[in-house]
């Protein structure tokens, strides 16, 4: 390997472009649009902040597959990416944020060149880096190729991870505990929450010995009191307060390869009705865990957590769990299965999960999650360390 920037080896990515072939040629396409940098990433090596404009990984029924996007994030891509530079291509600056043109017209150009001009051509629809506006541009372009729905094609192929990857995921997981451990022990009546969150942001970064923190996909979710009883607010500069619940919804990141964690913090004494509750969360999740095993389903998991919430009497809907991996912002999930009791996805060993049953009440929430990675035998695996309870300080 030439390239010292490539996390893996040329051959796994081989083995990765096998199984996304294998997915084209079932879904009858001839070429792949992959925009998703996740999937960019995946497929070719590419790591850069760029996916705020138009760009691209075209893979065709064979040969190497071909990095395309802005012309400054080519040379990126030539720090980044395991293929050859003439499979790099990148469009002129005056494409980017112009009303006279737009970079899929760039684009057609090059598959046209390819001989793709009448070809069925998957595209991922549902994502958040291809607008419907670069839909109609490129279907415009090409007036005679179809574009055909393919999105998450890729994603699934990356849903059982290889040994190299899991070795990045437990990395990933040592930089979890860290970033938890300094949330527990920080937090305290009177601490500015955005100082909190530059301790944690430290901690993330700084990474455990050799292995370095990258940026994660998701910023650090810290709401406290009434604020953690919604899912996703972040923080401000309100001191934390004597009886009030905070939840730490964190990962490190290495590689960007992520294992998210939740623990939730009580400053104060806690309600009798509060730890009756994180009894019956700890009890659900220990069910869950029991039943993630090899050839059981996604469902099986949700259905044994929400069990032991029937038995006590509390109420929880929807979904509690999805892959995770390798990613980048807005989302550190995988977008494929989901544990949910609608979904039958069966479990096989190299998944893994961030197992979510965090519940939010009228007037607090309390998050405890866990990173679960389905072994060959056996309960799944907790890939981080951090104690599994609600966490009281006095």
């Amino acid at each position: 390997m030439t390239n010292p920037n490539i996390p893996f080896e040329r051959s796994e990515y081989q083995q990765r472009l096998a199984k996304t072939r294998a997915a084209m040629a079932d879904a009858g396409l001839d070429a792949l649009f992959v925009t998703d940098p996740s999937n960019q990433a995946w497929l070719t090596g590419y790591d850069g902040w760029s996916f705020y404009v138009h760009q691209g990984v075209i893979v065709l029924p064979d040969g190497d597959p071909i990095w395309w996007g802005r012309h400054m994030d080519m040379m990126g891509a030539r720090r980044t990416c395991w293929m050859p530079q003439d499979h790099l291509l990148g469009y002129g600056d005056h494409y980017v944020q112009s009303t006279d043109c737009h970079p899929m017209q760039h684009l057609a150009e090059q598959l046209r060149a390819r001989g793709l001009g009448h070809a069925r051509i998957g595209v991922e629809m549902e994502n958040y880096y291809y607008s419907a506006k670069a839909h109609a541009v490129l279907r415009a372009a090409l007036p005679e190729a179809t574009l055909a729905e393919a999105t998450a094609l890729v994603n699934w192929q990356r849903l059982i991870k290889s040994d190299a990857e899991l070795g990045f995921m437990r990395k990933a997981a040592r930089i979890t505990d860290k970033v938890i451990q300094t949330a527990i022990e920080r937090a305290a009546p009177g601490v500015r929450k955005n100082d909190l969150v530059a301790d944690i942001l430290h901690a993330g970064v700084t990474g455990v010995e050799d292995d370095w923190g990258d940026y994660p996909a998701i910023v650090p979710l810290t709401p406290s009191g009434l604020d953690a009883t919604a899912a996703h607010l972040t923080w401000d500069g309100t001191p934390m307060r004597q009886g009030e619940a905070t939840f730490f919804e964190l990962s490190g990141c290495y590689r960007r390869y992520h294992a998210p964690l939740s623990r939730t913090v009580f400053l104060g004494t806690p309600s009798q009705e509060m730890l009756r509750i994180e009894a019956a969360q700890i009890e659900g999740i220990a069910a869950g865990i029991e039943a993630a095993r090899a050839g059981n389903r996604t469902c099986d998991i949700a259905d044994a957590f929400m069990a032991v919430m029937a038995k006590h009497g509390i109420e929880r809907s929807g979904r509690m769990g999805y892959p995770v991996g390798l990613s980048y912002p807005p989302d550190w999930g995988e977008r494929t299965a989901s544990i949910r009791s609608e979904d039958t996805t069966v479990l096989q060993p190299g998944m893994v999960f961030h197992f979510m049953p965090a519940l939010w009440m009228d007037t607090w929430g309390l998050e405890t999650t866990e990173t679960l990675l389905i072994r060959d035998t056996g309960a799944a695996e907790p890939l981080c360390s951090i104690e599994r309870k609600l966490f009281v300080k006095g």
